[in-house]
């Protein structure tokens, strides 16, 4: 066995805890099914309301499981509900730290009374604890069993750097801010140029989103500040990048954390360990895909078609969609854009009717009409196939993580509009450090969003240099396949089989 368990032996059992929303799910899902191809039986932990959503999307046959692959559920501690939408992360991240620890806590110890069962019901006994960097609850239960724990953030490096400048910036009195108005008069221009293992180019508005508060014990300012502080307990820092992309923010992270291991991009190295085979069927996306996406991109040329996706979580007003559709309309280039059914923001007295009439059916008909032939609309789709595709020529995005390295692994250029979180963080060095991306700008304007597509999609001039190296970035996490998986050895040989916790 690869991970080096000797024949007759129980092979090691990684418990893989994600954080529950689907831009954390899908990278957990890519390293559990690593680690399951180096020997490891995998316990994949959701939130009882993920699992319903992702049955609902996938149907049963998805978490059904595999041999030496299952599926367990915690509660989340929010009220019970059956929506079938992203929920609110300031509620989420809350409810996490406060009540997750005693769930986790039980399913750990049921496999460790399972492990010692004489029939089929027997599971290897809980050898590691992999758990995203925001559940740091899962420390607690990890040292309660005695077994090492490996913290994996999902998001970029320079978006951890800049959640642990929050310190210095309180301890500054920059945030939480005197006033509302900070947030308009021009405050944010602020340059911080000091920040420890940030870009010299940092403004105040590119750090985090959840330093935005005139509140001290803002929910998501301090749960991120904690999240982030505590990996300094962790027995191991995962993270999905790779270290030529970004040195300074990984140099600094050494510094302050224990060891950290880049194993990026993630879906290099699960197309090098674990191709094809019976796990494809195991799924972590919460909607349901269209497959129409790529067929239909089949018949472009290409670098014709502009590909719009805001992620899982970034919702907008009415007439943000109305801004963005007028704007893809006048560029005249071809375009898939992806519209969640929960995209349209609404209160919560609404949700659940706005979910059935947001989305594709909040565009104008006019659009629709002035646009048929040379556009796709779809709910959720294949990312990464997509931007492999060479029909697409740039992504407009919202700048999460995985699409970010995503559309750096694929060599398309970016257009940016961030929501909110480190997504400013990972927009401002896209734009400026990495040379691959422009902005739209916070306030949505048609004339704006179809100038920069056409700006992207020309032939010379920016859109030229964003296109030279968006491919030279490709090149770069081409070459990260070996340092990457070296890595992933290391951090299998020298935490995950420890089999004991690092002195604190």
């Amino acid at each position: 066995m690869s991970a080096g368990v000797a024949a007759g032996e129980k092979p090691p059992h990684a418990v893989c805890l994600p954080f529950p929303a689907q831009g954390h799910i899908t990278p957990m899902m890519k390293l559990a099914k690593v680690l399951h191809s180096r020997g490891f039986h995998v316990t994949f932990v959701s939130t009882e309301y993920n699992h319903r959503r992702l049955v609902r999307s996938r149907g049963a046959a998805a978490v059904a499981g595999l041999p030496g692959f299952r599926f367990a559920t915690i509660p989340d501690g929010l009220p019970a509900s059956d929506a079938d939408a992203t929920q609110d992360p300031a509620s989420l991240s809350y409810s996490t730290m406060t009540a997750c620890l005693p769930h986790f806590r039980r399913l750990l110890a049921d496999h460790a009374s399972r492990s010692a069962a004489p029939d089929v019901d027997a599971v290897p006994p809980v050898t590691c604890v992999v758990a995203d960097n925001l559940m740091g609850f899962s420390l607690d239960a990890a040292a309660e069993l005695g077994v090492p724990c490996a913290l994996f953030w999902t998001a970029s490096a320079c978006g951890y750097m800049g959640y642990r400048n929050f310190r210095p910036l309180i301890d500054m009195g920059i945030i939480p801010f005197k006033e509302e108005e900070q947030l308009t008069n021009g405050f944010m221009d602020m340059a911080v140029d000091w920040a420890p293992g940030m870009s010299k180019h940092m403004r105040l508005r590119d750090f985090p989103t959840f330093l935005r508060t005139t509140d001290r014990d803002d929910i998501l300012m301090t749960f991120q500040l904690r999240q982030v502080e505590r990996a300094e307990e962790a027995d191991a820092v995962i993270l999905n990048t790779f270290d030529e992309l970004e040195q300074p923010a990984l140099d600094a992270m050494r510094a302050i954390t224990p060891a950290v291991y880049t194993i990026g991009p993630l879906a290099f190295l699960t197309e090098q360990i674990a191709p094809g085979g019976p796990l494809d069927a195991v799924s972590s996306s919460l909607w349901m895909e269209d497959g129409a996406c790529l067929g239909w991109l089949d018949g472009r040329k290409p670098r014709s078609v502009v590909y719009v996706n805001f992620g899982s979580v970034t919702v907008m007003s009415g007439q943000e969609l109305e801004e963005f559709a007028w704007g893809l309309a006048g560029s005249g280039h071809d375009f898939l854009w992806i519209i969640r059914p929960d995209v349209v923001r609404s209160d919560a007295a609404a949700a659940a009717a706005a979910a059935a009439t947001a989305g594709a059916a909040a565009l104008p008909l006019e659009f629709t009409e002035e646009t048929r032939g040379r556009g796709l609309l779809a709910s959720w789709c294949d990312q990464e196939a997509v931007l492999r595709h060479p029909a697409v020529g740039v992504f407009l995005t919202h700048s999460g993580w995985n699409s970010t390295l995503e559309s750096l692994c694929s060599g398309v250029p970016m257009l940016c509009w961030p929501f909110f979180a480190e997504q400013q963080t990972n927009c401002r060095y896209k734009c400026v450090e990495w040379g691959v991306a422009m902005e739209v700008g916070d306030n949505v304007r048609r004339d704006a969003v179809e100038g920069r597509i056409r700006e992207a999609m020309g032939g010379g001039g920016k859109g030229a240099e964003m296109r030279r190296r968006a491919a030279e970035w490709k090149e770069a996490a081409a070459r990260s396949r070996g340092p990457s998986l070296a890595n992933l050895e290391r951090l299998i040989a020298d935490v995950l089989l420890s089999g004991k916790r690092r002195a604190s």
